[in-house]
């Protein structure tokens, strides 16, 4: 089955593999049941044939299980478009513009809603469906096709920034590949007019959420991968959550200044501390390395974060369905409209209560919208998303994927990590989140940096993307400089370089 069944024993390896065991089993027993396919809001009949139960949700998950031989890559990235004469975004008219032309030179479907373009997508036996979406801010993004090559996904986004760039530099507009919006004010961001975002805004305005300031102002770039097995999802989970970014302070900070952490404070940071590159706001410095993941941690700290629940023992599919149970609705997508369920309860929903549609019971495909309004560093659907870079080049775009894969996609890597990581605390991983961001991969561990510590990770990186023998280590050569001098892509010398 290609399952990545690790005989890893550190403390508490008895329970571990126990665990192992029985989530392997449980990934051959998959209830029956038509699955739909993720990416917008899917459409659910008005009435369910029988109520969902907590194990159909379960299944959900366990129905995203794949051998090795099936797992792919799939690439999804966002970037700013902006007006070469005078820096200013671009408004929803030239973006319909741009889609519009993307549509007509490259055969794209459009996708739209009330009467307004809100995207394109193509679907090809060759090639796979892929789709361009906006996002609440105008932020342009890609979402590729599930791959089985590093060098496919690449090849696929080059030739989307080819398409999207020849149209829009007949217009006068450019791309951004920054992380946060690095000159304008949210007042300054035309709005997309799409009824889910309207919903969402007003959901963080009514419980006083600085949630809007991210959803317009912020850019970034993520990986989605398979799991074998529920055993294979905890150790991917772990170890993503360990090495996914919360926030960046400033790296600009006198050698007498460096606090020193403990071992277990590094790997929530290290691949935000890699990927920064979001320095500037209204215009100026802001004192961060990524402002994007700052702002993303304060959206709503019951839909965002590091969930330490991960890490216990007990974690699996159902405490993963349980933390999602509790997390409140935004909304749900009926007759080709979407209704406001903002702050509702989905455990009100299955029991057939939801004030805004009572009597109506969800389906997969409402269970299926939930998910995406839930925004963790890493976010579990039928695969996983690995969520926390900035934006960024061309190159970097690359390089995101190629990380996570050459971790994630090998035994021997993925069990370094996983060793590494083993006796860390949640004390310890939520000082991490508190030190990092102030020094970066300048923090001291022990006397030396953590930059030394992300040479090591990058090291396991290359070796597991050469283990794999398909020529893909080249796409981590954009991390050498970063790790090896500790300065991320988010100096003054290039912000020109962050046009795409």
């Amino acid at each position: 089955m290609g399952i990545l069944y690790l005989k890893w024993a550190s403390s508490g390896s008895s329970m571990f593999v126990f665990q192992q065991e029985r989530a392997t089993a449980r990934c051959r027993r998959v209830r029956h049941g038509v699955i739909v396919a993720t990416g917008p809001a899917t459409e659910a009949p008005l009435k369910a044939n029988q109520p969902l139960t907590k194990h159909d949700l379960i299944d959900y998950f366990l129905s995203g299980c794949k051998p090795k031989d099936k797992w792919r890559i799939g690439t999804e990235h966002e970037k700013f478009g902006f007006e070469y004469e005078t820096l200013r975004p671009i408004k929803y008219k030239q973006i319909a513009s741009l889609l519009n032309g993307i549509a007509a030179r490259f055969e794209w479907e459009k996708i739209m809603e009330g009467g307004n373009i809100i995207g394109l997508k193509k679907a090809s036996p060759s090639s796979g469906n892929r789709s361009i979406s906006l996002e609440p801010g105008g932020q342009f993004e890609l979402s590729g096709t599930p791959f089985k090559t590093l060098h496919q996904t690449c090849d696929e986004l080059n030739s989307h920034l080819y398409q999207a760039k020849t149209v829009a530099e007949e217009m006068g507009i450019g791309f951004l590949g920054l992380g946060f919006q690095p000159k304008w004010k949210p007042k300054d961001i035309p709005r997309v007019p799409k009824v889910r975002y309207n919903i969402m805004q007003n959901y963080f305005n009514k419980n006083d959420l600085p949630g809007v300031e991210s959803l317009l102002m912020t850019c970034s770039v993520q990986v989605n991968l398979d799991y074998s097995s529920e055993a294979d999802m905890i150790k991917k989970m772990r170890t993503g959550l360990a090495l996914q970014p919360v926030r960046i302070h400033s790296n600009v900070v006198e050698s007498s200044k460096i606090p020193t952490v403990s071992n277990l404070d590094y790997f929530n940071q290290l691949a935000a501390a890699i990927f920064a590159n979001s320095p500037f706001s209204g215009g100026a410095p802001n004192g961060y390395l990524s402002m994007r993941s700052y702002k993303v941690d304060q959206v709503d700290k019951c839909r965002t974060g590091m969930l330490p629940f991960v890490f216990d023992d007990t974690f699996g599919f159902e405490q993963y369905v349980d933390y999602a149970l509790d997390v409140p609705m935004m909304f749900v997508y009926r007759g080709n409209k979407y209704i406001d369920c903002s702050g509702m309860s989905f455990r009100d929903f299955m029991a057939g209560k939801l004030p805004a549609i009572r009597g109506q019971v969800p389906t997969l495909s409402d269970w299926e919208n939930h998910l995406t309004t839930i925004f963790p560093e890493v976010r579990l659907k039928r695969y996983m998303e690995m969520r926390g870079a900035d934006g960024g080049t061309s190159d970097m775009l690359c390089a995101l994927p190629a990380f996570w894969v050459g971790l994630l996609y090998d035994e021997v890597s993925l069990h370094n990590v996983l060793d590494m990581i083993a006796d860390w605390t949640p004390e310890e991983r939520q000082n991490l989140r508190n030190m990092v961001p102030m020094t970066g991969l300048r923090t001291q561990f022990q006397g030396r940096l953590l930059r030394h510590v992300a040479e090591d990770v990058l090291k396991w990186a290359k070796d597991g993307l050469d283990r794999r023998g398909l020529k893909e280590s080249n796409f981590l050569d954009p991390l050498k400089d970063v790790v090896g001098t500790g300065i991320t892509a988010d100096s003054f010398n290039n912000i020109c370089l962050s046009i795409l």
